[in-house]
């Protein structure tokens, strides 16, 4: 046992013999007699799913989704295959490692390889969390601009107060996700608006878009960097300790919570991602335009909008930039805590302090460079490169244990598959990190 985690998820112990052991022993009941819940009681125990769609889908995913569909036109539509194939591997793998073993991914990662290995992914998690937190914050400052015409400085503080608020309240856990889903559907909201007020998309381009794999020139990069970040193996990881705050049991991964919660994650992504593509593809592409920043779309959709593009904009940039900071500051600091091994609880005191440093010191870097730190951007792209990749290689190991499968079926299907995408994760690890730390010491040296 770990941690604070006791109760119903509880880890049994270590087999190093192959005897054939019922799963009534291993895991206090028989999988085959728990009985699939009704969808009602489904949608009352997702959850970490939505946080983790909005954490994923920030001012950062909304600018590259929306630069594809201008650069490429409805060509790269293919893109959220992998991106719903490797989502959703992650997420199934990591939670059944939960529910199996009892523990979140890291408390499991320290107790079958080490605290080294355990602290090295909580420390290298958490800077990159820190870092994207920066583009968040100038992504709320210039969604508040957009919408009420304020200095994007005090529409920044504005929100951030909100957060700070959510996180030093009770039940930090529930206002998070009512925040993310409110967050999640007005941004859903504001993009369809500009797909009906386009015409809407051309419809036999759409379906040649995700049926044939093309590689445009010039794709390759923007292919590669958009599927490692859209189907991330941190965001499963986060999940398993959102799985606790929930109180989700071992029964729920066999009576649909698991698979349902991933679906929901993985649809919110695929969704939203496919909706920003195209109106990139429908207003952008034939004019050529291109885009540095989220705010950028706000003047390319006044042909589209008139007056109220700054408006819808404005809405759908805030929405992205607040899920993903409410999302994001919490899960840096939960990973941090849970790689040196203290208590990862939101309503903990020591997650709550941590989340506010976190957006004090990022508000400050954000203010004092007048917006987010290409810098920063670069060593976040660097950390996220070197710690994911290692904490794939254990969550890949752990699902191929026979201790931990031990009295169930072996998920044989899962397992190939967490292989599979931990390869092409490598792949994308190396190709990334290629480009970001040349980069990363260019701009350093370019300070001094």
């Amino acid at each position: 046992m770990e941690g604070n985690y006791a109760g119903d998820l509880v880890i049994t112990q270590e087999f190093n013999d192959t005897t054939e052991v019922a799963a009534d022993n291993v895991l206090g009941f028989d999988p085959k007699t728990v009985k699939r819940l009704p969808l009602g009681e489904l949608l009352k125990k997702v959850g970490p799913g939505f946080i983790l769609a909005g954490i994923v889908l920030g001012p950062g995913s909304l600018t590259t989704s929306a630069m594809i569909g201008a650069q490429f036109g409805y060509r790269l539509l293919w893109i959220m295959i992998p991106v719903l194939f490797m989502g959703t591997t992650f997420m199934l793998t990591t939670y059944r490692l939960s529910m199996l073993t009892g523990m979140p991914s890291i408390h499991a990662i320290r107790h079958y390889y080490g605290k080294t290995a355990a602290g090295f992914v909580g420390i290298a998690t958490f800077l990159a969390c820190m870092f994207f937190t920066i583009g968040n914050i100038s992504g709320i400052g210039a969604g508040m601009n957009l919408i009420f015409g304020i200095n994007w400085k005090l529409g920044a503080v504005i929100i951030m107060a909100a957060v700070i608020f959510c996180y030093f309240s009770k039940n930090v856990y529930n206002k998070i996700e009512k925040g993310i889903m409110v967050a999640l559907c007005a941004m859903t909201i504001a993009f369809l608006v500009v797909l009906v007020m386009s015409g809407g998309p051309d419809t036999r381009e759409t379906a040649r878009g995700l049926v044939q794999w093309k590689f445009p020139v010039g794709s390759l990069p923007v292919i590669i960097g958009f599927i490692g970040s859209s189907a991330s193996l941190t965001t499963g990881i986060y999940g398993t300790y959102l799985g606790n705050e929930k109180k989700w049991k071992k029964q729920d991964l066999f009576n649909g919570v698991m698979m349902t919660d991933a679906a929901a994650h993985i649809f919110g992504v695929v969704v939203i991602s496919i909706a920003i593509i195209l109106v990139g593809a429908i207003v952008m592409n034939p004019t050529g335009a291109t885009i540095n920043a989220p705010a950028d779309l706000a003047a390319m959709l006044i042909p589209v909008l008139g007056n109220a593009a700054p408006l819808v904009m404005g809405i759908a940039l805030l929405s992205a930039a607040f899920s993903a900071i409410l999302g994001n500051t919490a899960r840096g600091v939960v990973l941090f805590s849970a790689g040196v091994n203290q208590p990862t609880a939101l309503d903990g005191k020591n997650i709550k302090i941590g989340s506010m440093i976190v957006l004090a010191i990022g508000t400050a870097i954000c203010f004092s460079y007048g917006k987010s730190p290409v810098q920063l951007i670069y060593l976040s792209n660097v950390a996220t490169g070197v710690a994911t990749p290692v904490a794939g290689l254990f969550i890949t190991r752990m699902i191929w244990r026979k201790d931990i499968n031990r009295g169930i079926k072996e998920p044989r299907a899962l397992q190939i598959c967490m292989t599979i995408s931990y390869i092409f994760y490598l792949f994308v690890t190396i190709y990334a990190l290629a480009g970001a730390v040349p980069k990363f010491i260019h701009s350093m040296a370019a300070l001094f």
